[in-house]
Protein backbone atom coordinates (compact mmCIF):
# COMPACT_ATOMS: atom_id res chain seq x y z
CA UNK A 1 0.00 0.00 0.00
CA UNK A 2 1.07 3.56 -0.70
CA UNK A 3 2.01 5.65 2.37
CA UNK A 4 -1.08 7.59 3.45
CA UNK A 5 -3.54 5.12 1.89
CA UNK A 6 -6.53 3.93 3.92
CA UNK A 7 -8.23 0.69 2.90
CA UNK A 8 -11.72 -0.09 4.18
CA UNK A 9 -11.79 -3.87 4.65
CA UNK A 10 -15.25 -4.30 6.13
CA UNK A 11 -18.19 -2.26 7.34
CA UNK A 12 -20.90 -3.17 9.87
CA UNK A 13 -23.50 -0.43 9.98
CA UNK A 14 -21.35 2.65 10.44
CA UNK A 15 -18.54 0.71 12.21
CA UNK A 16 -15.45 0.26 10.04
CA UNK A 17 -12.60 -2.26 9.88
CA UNK A 18 -9.66 -0.92 7.91
CA UNK A 19 -5.93 -0.45 7.58
CA UNK A 20 -3.77 2.65 7.17
CA UNK A 21 -0.25 2.72 5.73
CA UNK A 22 2.46 4.86 7.35
CA UNK A 23 6.21 5.13 6.78
CA UNK A 24 6.80 2.98 9.89
CA UNK A 25 4.22 0.30 9.23
CA UNK A 26 0.63 -0.70 8.55
CA UNK A 27 -1.95 0.22 11.20
CA UNK A 28 -4.93 -2.08 11.69
CA UNK A 29 -8.05 -0.09 12.58
CA UNK A 30 -9.95 0.57 14.79
CA UNK A 31 -6.86 1.34 16.86
CA UNK A 32 -6.06 2.85 20.27
CA UNK A 33 -2.89 4.96 20.34
CA UNK A 34 -0.80 4.65 23.50
CA UNK A 35 0.06 8.09 24.91
CA UNK A 36 3.75 8.74 25.60
CA UNK A 37 3.50 12.50 26.17
CA UNK A 38 7.18 13.35 26.54
CA UNK A 39 8.50 10.35 24.60
CA UNK A 40 7.71 7.90 27.40
CA UNK A 41 4.63 6.23 28.87
CA UNK A 42 4.06 7.52 32.40
CA UNK A 43 4.61 4.58 34.74
CA UNK A 44 8.11 3.52 33.66
CA UNK A 45 6.99 1.71 30.49
CA UNK A 46 9.42 1.92 27.55
CA UNK A 47 9.14 1.42 23.79
CA UNK A 48 10.07 -2.27 24.03
CA UNK A 49 7.35 -2.78 26.63
CA UNK A 50 4.88 -1.14 24.25
CA UNK A 51 5.65 -3.71 21.59
CA UNK A 52 5.06 -6.53 24.07
CA UNK A 53 1.76 -4.93 25.15
CA UNK A 54 0.37 -4.93 21.61
CA UNK A 55 0.69 -1.20 20.92
CA UNK A 56 0.38 -0.28 17.24
CA UNK A 57 0.72 3.52 17.38
CA UNK A 58 2.60 5.62 19.94
CA UNK A 59 1.49 9.23 20.49
CA UNK A 60 3.71 12.04 21.77
CA UNK A 61 3.11 15.70 22.56
CA UNK A 62 4.53 18.45 20.35
CA UNK A 63 4.34 21.22 22.96
CA UNK A 64 5.99 19.24 25.79
CA UNK A 65 8.84 17.97 23.58
CA UNK A 66 9.37 21.49 22.21
CA UNK A 67 9.76 22.79 25.77
CA UNK A 68 12.16 19.99 26.72
CA UNK A 69 14.47 18.64 25.56
CA UNK A 70 13.69 20.81 22.49
CA UNK A 71 12.72 19.57 19.04
CA UNK A 72 16.13 20.66 17.65
CA UNK A 73 17.79 18.28 20.13
CA UNK A 74 15.51 15.42 19.05
CA UNK A 75 16.23 16.15 15.38
CA UNK A 76 19.96 16.05 16.16
CA UNK A 77 19.39 12.65 17.80
CA UNK A 78 17.84 11.32 14.59
CA UNK A 79 14.16 12.01 15.32
CA UNK A 80 11.82 10.77 18.03
CA UNK A 81 11.62 7.17 16.76
CA UNK A 82 15.36 6.76 17.16
CA UNK A 83 15.54 8.84 20.35
CA UNK A 84 13.01 6.68 22.25
CA UNK A 85 13.72 3.44 20.30
CA UNK A 86 10.17 3.02 19.00
CA UNK A 87 10.14 1.61 15.46
CA UNK A 88 6.38 1.53 14.83
CA UNK A 89 3.91 4.18 13.64
CA UNK A 90 3.83 7.41 15.66
CA UNK A 91 1.49 10.39 15.87
CA UNK A 92 2.32 13.79 17.33
CA UNK A 93 -0.37 16.25 18.34
CA UNK A 94 -0.03 19.85 17.25
CA UNK A 95 0.15 21.80 20.50
CA UNK A 96 -3.39 23.02 19.87
CA UNK A 97 -4.78 21.33 22.96
CA UNK A 98 -2.24 23.20 25.10
CA UNK A 99 -3.70 26.41 23.66
CA UNK A 100 -6.91 25.26 25.35
CA UNK A 101 -5.44 23.81 28.56
CA UNK A 102 -3.07 26.78 29.15
CA UNK A 103 -5.89 29.30 28.59
CA UNK A 104 -4.73 31.54 31.43
CA UNK A 105 -1.26 31.80 29.88
CA UNK A 106 -2.02 32.44 26.21
CA UNK A 107 -3.07 35.04 23.63
CA UNK A 108 -4.55 33.98 20.27
CA UNK A 109 -4.05 36.04 17.09
CA UNK A 110 -4.28 35.29 13.37
CA UNK A 111 -0.54 34.57 13.15
CA UNK A 112 -0.71 32.01 15.95
CA UNK A 113 -0.63 31.83 19.74
CA UNK A 114 1.72 33.38 22.26
CA UNK A 115 1.83 31.65 25.62
CA UNK A 116 4.08 31.06 28.60
CA UNK A 117 5.89 27.78 29.19
CA UNK A 118 4.43 25.86 32.12
CA UNK A 119 8.02 24.84 33.02
CA UNK A 120 9.93 28.12 33.27
CA UNK A 121 7.49 30.84 32.20
CA UNK A 122 9.40 31.79 29.04
CA UNK A 123 7.32 33.19 26.16
CA UNK A 124 6.61 30.71 23.34
CA UNK A 125 5.03 31.59 20.01
CA UNK A 126 3.38 28.79 18.07
CA UNK A 127 1.45 29.07 14.83
CA UNK A 128 0.74 26.62 11.99
CA UNK A 129 4.25 26.89 10.54
CA UNK A 130 5.99 26.56 13.91
CA UNK A 131 3.88 23.50 14.81
CA UNK A 132 4.74 21.83 11.49
CA UNK A 133 8.46 22.61 11.90
CA UNK A 134 8.52 21.13 15.41
CA UNK A 135 6.67 18.00 14.27
CA UNK A 136 8.94 17.68 11.23
CA UNK A 137 11.94 17.74 13.59
CA UNK A 138 10.29 15.02 15.69
CA UNK A 139 9.75 12.95 12.53
CA UNK A 140 6.40 11.39 13.47
CA UNK A 141 4.37 9.50 10.86
CA UNK A 142 1.23 11.56 11.45
CA UNK A 143 1.43 15.27 12.25
CA UNK A 144 -1.71 16.94 13.57
CA UNK A 145 -2.77 20.33 12.24
CA UNK A 146 -2.51 23.34 14.53
CA UNK A 147 -5.97 24.31 15.75
CA UNK A 148 -7.81 25.96 18.60
CA UNK A 149 -9.57 23.53 20.92
CA UNK A 150 -12.67 25.48 21.97
CA UNK A 151 -14.12 25.29 25.45
CA UNK A 152 -17.63 23.82 25.71
CA UNK A 153 -19.93 25.66 25.81
CA UNK A 154 -18.66 28.79 24.06
CA UNK A 155 -20.65 31.60 22.41
CA UNK A 156 -21.77 30.82 18.84
CA UNK A 157 -20.07 33.86 17.29
CA UNK A 158 -16.75 33.02 18.97
CA UNK A 159 -16.91 29.41 17.76
CA UNK A 160 -17.78 30.56 14.22
CA UNK A 161 -14.76 32.89 14.08
CA UNK A 162 -12.54 30.22 15.64
CA UNK A 163 -13.35 27.52 13.07
CA UNK A 164 -12.81 29.99 10.24
CA UNK A 165 -9.36 30.76 11.64
CA UNK A 166 -8.65 27.05 12.21
CA UNK A 167 -9.46 26.40 8.52
CA UNK A 168 -7.04 29.14 7.46
CA UNK A 169 -4.43 27.67 9.80
CA UNK A 170 -4.98 24.23 8.28
CA UNK A 171 -4.23 25.51 4.78
CA UNK A 172 -1.01 27.03 6.14
CA UNK A 173 -0.13 23.71 7.86
CA UNK A 174 -0.62 21.82 4.60
CA UNK A 175 1.59 24.21 2.63
CA UNK A 176 4.35 24.25 5.26
CA UNK A 177 4.46 20.48 5.73
CA UNK A 178 4.67 19.96 1.97
CA UNK A 179 7.63 22.38 1.92
CA UNK A 180 9.35 20.64 4.85
CA UNK A 181 8.83 17.14 3.41
CA UNK A 182 10.57 18.24 0.20
CA UNK A 183 13.71 19.51 1.96
CA UNK A 184 16.91 17.41 1.95
CA UNK A 185 17.68 15.95 5.36
CA UNK A 186 14.08 15.95 6.62
CA UNK A 187 13.75 13.34 9.40
CA UNK A 188 10.61 11.76 7.88
CA UNK A 189 9.86 13.04 4.35
CA UNK A 190 6.72 10.85 4.32
CA UNK A 191 5.10 12.64 7.26
CA UNK A 192 1.30 12.83 6.87
CA UNK A 193 -1.03 15.66 7.94
CA UNK A 194 -4.41 15.10 9.66
CA UNK A 195 -6.86 17.98 9.84
CA UNK A 196 -9.00 18.62 12.93
CA UNK A 197 -12.73 19.32 12.95
CA UNK A 198 -13.92 21.86 15.50
CA UNK A 199 -17.21 23.65 16.06
CA UNK A 200 -18.00 23.22 19.72
CA UNK A 201 -21.44 21.74 20.36
CA UNK A 202 -23.12 23.50 17.40
CA UNK A 203 -24.34 21.00 14.80
CA UNK A 204 -24.28 23.43 11.90
CA UNK A 205 -20.75 24.68 12.65
CA UNK A 206 -19.42 21.13 13.02
CA UNK A 207 -20.86 20.17 9.61
CA UNK A 208 -19.73 23.41 7.94
CA UNK A 209 -16.19 22.98 9.27
CA UNK A 210 -15.94 19.31 8.27
CA UNK A 211 -17.10 20.12 4.74
CA UNK A 212 -14.53 22.92 4.45
CA UNK A 213 -11.56 20.88 5.69
CA UNK A 214 -12.60 17.77 3.72
CA UNK A 215 -12.13 19.87 0.57
CA UNK A 216 -8.38 20.06 1.38
CA UNK A 217 -8.09 16.29 0.70
CA UNK A 218 -5.79 15.39 3.60
CA UNK A 219 -4.70 11.82 4.52
CA UNK A 220 -6.94 11.77 7.62
CA UNK A 221 -9.37 13.76 9.76
CA UNK A 222 -9.80 14.13 13.51
CA UNK A 223 -12.77 15.22 15.58
CA UNK A 224 -11.38 17.58 18.22
CA UNK A 225 -12.84 19.63 21.02
CA UNK A 226 -14.88 16.81 22.56
CA UNK A 227 -14.51 15.16 25.98
CA UNK A 228 -13.67 18.63 27.33
CA UNK A 229 -16.62 19.13 29.64
CA UNK A 230 -19.72 18.30 27.59
CA UNK A 231 -21.93 15.30 28.40
CA UNK A 232 -21.28 11.88 26.86
CA UNK A 233 -24.67 12.12 25.12
CA UNK A 234 -23.65 15.44 23.54
CA UNK A 235 -20.36 13.91 22.34
CA UNK A 236 -22.18 10.98 20.71
CA UNK A 237 -24.69 13.38 19.15
CA UNK A 238 -21.91 15.46 17.59
CA UNK A 239 -20.35 12.29 16.13
CA UNK A 240 -23.71 11.26 14.68
CA UNK A 241 -24.07 14.70 13.09
CA UNK A 242 -20.56 15.26 11.73
CA UNK A 243 -19.27 11.84 10.62
CA UNK A 244 -21.61 11.52 7.60
CA UNK A 245 -19.76 14.58 6.24
CA UNK A 246 -16.25 13.17 6.84
CA UNK A 247 -14.55 11.56 3.83
CA UNK A 248 -15.40 7.85 3.71
CA UNK A 249 -12.02 6.87 2.27
CA UNK A 250 -9.92 8.52 5.01
CA UNK A 251 -9.38 7.49 8.65
CA UNK A 252 -11.32 9.33 11.36
CA UNK A 253 -9.68 10.04 14.73
CA UNK A 254 -11.61 10.97 17.90
CA UNK A 255 -9.10 12.92 19.98
CA UNK A 256 -8.69 12.34 23.70
CA UNK A 257 -11.38 9.64 24.05
CA UNK A 258 -11.76 7.72 26.25
CA UNK A 259 -13.26 4.92 28.34
CA UNK A 260 -13.67 1.39 26.91
CA UNK A 261 -17.40 2.14 26.57
CA UNK A 262 -16.65 5.43 24.75
CA UNK A 263 -14.40 3.53 22.35
CA UNK A 264 -17.02 0.86 21.57
CA UNK A 265 -19.64 3.58 21.00
CA UNK A 266 -17.19 5.62 18.90
CA UNK A 267 -16.45 2.60 16.70
CA UNK A 268 -20.19 2.04 16.28
CA UNK A 269 -20.45 5.58 14.90
CA UNK A 270 -17.54 5.22 12.45
CA UNK A 271 -14.37 6.24 14.35
CA UNK A 272 -11.08 4.52 13.42
CA UNK A 273 -8.42 6.07 15.75
CA UNK A 274 -8.57 6.81 19.48
CA UNK A 275 -6.16 8.08 22.14
CA UNK A 276 -6.50 8.91 25.83
CA UNK A 277 -4.36 9.19 28.96
CA UNK A 278 -7.13 7.45 30.92
CA UNK A 279 -5.71 3.88 30.98
CA UNK A 280 -2.31 5.05 32.24
CA UNK A 281 -3.58 7.80 34.58
CA UNK A 282 -6.21 5.55 36.16
CA UNK A 283 -3.71 2.71 36.49
CA UNK A 284 -1.37 4.89 38.51
CA UNK A 285 -4.21 5.39 41.02
CA UNK A 286 -5.08 1.69 41.15
CA UNK A 287 -8.13 1.73 38.86
CA UNK A 288 -7.78 -1.28 36.56
CA UNK A 289 -9.83 -2.35 33.54
CA UNK A 290 -11.17 -5.88 33.25
CA UNK A 291 -13.78 -7.61 31.09
CA UNK A 292 -16.17 -7.41 34.07
CA UNK A 293 -15.67 -3.70 34.68
CA UNK A 294 -13.31 -1.42 36.61
CA UNK A 295 -11.47 -2.75 39.68
CA UNK A 296 -9.98 -0.58 42.44
CA UNK A 297 -6.96 -2.63 43.53
CA UNK A 298 -6.66 -0.47 46.68
CA UNK A 299 -9.75 -2.15 48.19
CA UNK A 300 -9.08 -4.11 51.38
CA UNK A 301 -10.71 -7.24 49.95
CA UNK A 302 -7.65 -7.77 47.72
CA UNK A 303 -5.15 -7.77 50.60
CA UNK A 304 -4.68 -11.58 50.56
CA UNK A 305 -6.10 -12.31 47.08
CA UNK A 306 -3.67 -14.61 45.28
CA UNK A 307 -5.40 -14.34 41.90
CA UNK A 308 -4.06 -12.13 39.09
CA UNK A 309 -5.82 -8.82 38.38
CA UNK A 310 -7.85 -10.72 35.76
CA UNK A 311 -7.99 -14.48 35.31
CA UNK A 312 -6.85 -15.40 31.80
CA UNK A 313 -5.26 -12.02 31.05
CA UNK A 314 -2.00 -12.36 29.09
CA UNK A 315 -0.37 -9.12 30.27
CA UNK A 316 3.05 -9.35 31.99
CA UNK A 317 1.51 -8.31 35.32
CA UNK A 318 -1.26 -10.92 35.36
CA UNK A 319 1.10 -13.66 34.20
CA UNK A 320 3.43 -13.07 37.16
CA UNK A 321 1.87 -11.25 40.10
CA UNK A 322 -1.11 -11.44 42.46
CA UNK A 323 -3.71 -8.84 43.31
CA UNK A 324 -2.35 -8.91 46.87
CA UNK A 325 1.17 -8.02 45.73
CA UNK A 326 0.03 -5.24 43.37
CA UNK A 327 -2.15 -3.79 46.15
CA UNK A 328 0.79 -3.93 48.57
CA UNK A 329 2.97 -2.01 46.08
CA UNK A 330 0.24 0.65 45.64
CA UNK A 331 -0.20 1.06 49.38
CA UNK A 332 3.57 1.25 49.89
CA UNK A 333 3.99 3.93 47.22
CA UNK A 334 6.42 1.72 45.30
CA UNK A 335 7.24 2.84 41.75
CA UNK A 336 6.82 -0.75 40.60
CA UNK A 337 3.08 -0.44 41.31
CA UNK A 338 2.76 2.14 38.53
CA UNK A 339 4.67 0.02 36.03
CA UNK A 340 2.63 -3.13 36.74
CA UNK A 341 -0.77 -1.42 36.71
CA UNK A 342 -0.03 0.68 33.59
CA UNK A 343 1.11 -2.42 31.69
CA UNK A 344 -2.13 -4.19 32.59
CA UNK A 345 -4.36 -1.31 31.48
CA UNK A 346 -2.51 -0.75 28.20
CA UNK A 347 -2.66 -4.48 27.45
CA UNK A 348 -6.39 -4.36 28.14
CA UNK A 349 -6.97 -1.38 25.81
CA UNK A 350 -4.82 -2.77 22.99
CA UNK A 351 -6.53 -6.15 23.20
CA UNK A 352 -9.96 -4.54 23.47
CA UNK A 353 -9.23 -3.06 20.01
CA UNK A 354 -8.14 -6.49 18.77
CA UNK A 355 -11.44 -8.00 19.97
CA UNK A 356 -13.36 -5.17 18.28
CA UNK A 357 -11.54 -5.81 14.99
CA UNK A 358 -12.28 -9.54 15.28
CA UNK A 359 -15.95 -8.81 15.98
CA UNK A 360 -16.14 -6.58 12.90
CA UNK A 361 -14.48 -9.25 10.75
CA UNK A 362 -16.90 -11.94 11.97
CA UNK A 363 -20.03 -9.72 11.65
CA UNK A 364 -20.62 -9.95 15.41
CA UNK A 365 -19.88 -6.34 16.42
CA UNK A 366 -23.51 -5.58 17.34
CA UNK A 367 -23.50 -8.50 19.79
CA UNK A 368 -20.07 -7.44 21.15
CA UNK A 369 -21.37 -3.90 21.68
CA UNK A 370 -24.51 -5.14 23.43
CA UNK A 371 -22.47 -7.41 25.69
CA UNK A 372 -19.65 -5.06 26.66
CA UNK A 373 -20.46 -1.36 26.15
CA UNK A 374 -22.21 -0.92 29.50
CA UNK A 375 -20.47 -3.79 31.26
CA UNK A 376 -16.98 -2.34 30.87
CA UNK A 377 -18.11 0.92 32.50
CA UNK A 378 -19.28 -0.77 35.72
CA UNK A 379 -17.32 -0.56 38.95
CA UNK A 380 -16.59 -3.97 40.42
Amino acid sequence: MKIGAFELLKQSGRARRGQFQTAHGLVQTPVFMNVGTAGAIKGAVDAFDLQALGCQVELSNTYHLHVRPGDAVIRQMGGLHRFMRWDGPMLTDSGGFQVFSLASLRKIKEEGVTFHSHVDGRVIFMGPEESMRIQSNLGSDIAMAFDECIENPSPYDYVYDSIERTTRWLARCKAELARLNALPGTVNPNQLLFGINQGGTYDDLRVKHMQEIAALDLPGYAIGGLAVGESTETMYHILDVVLPHAPQNKPRYLMGVGTPSNIIEGVARGIDFFDCVMPTRNARHGHLYTWDGIMNINNAKYQTDERPIEEGCGCPTCRRFSRAYVRHLMKSGEMLSQRLTVMHNLWFYNHLMEKIREALESDSFDQFRAQYSERLAKRI
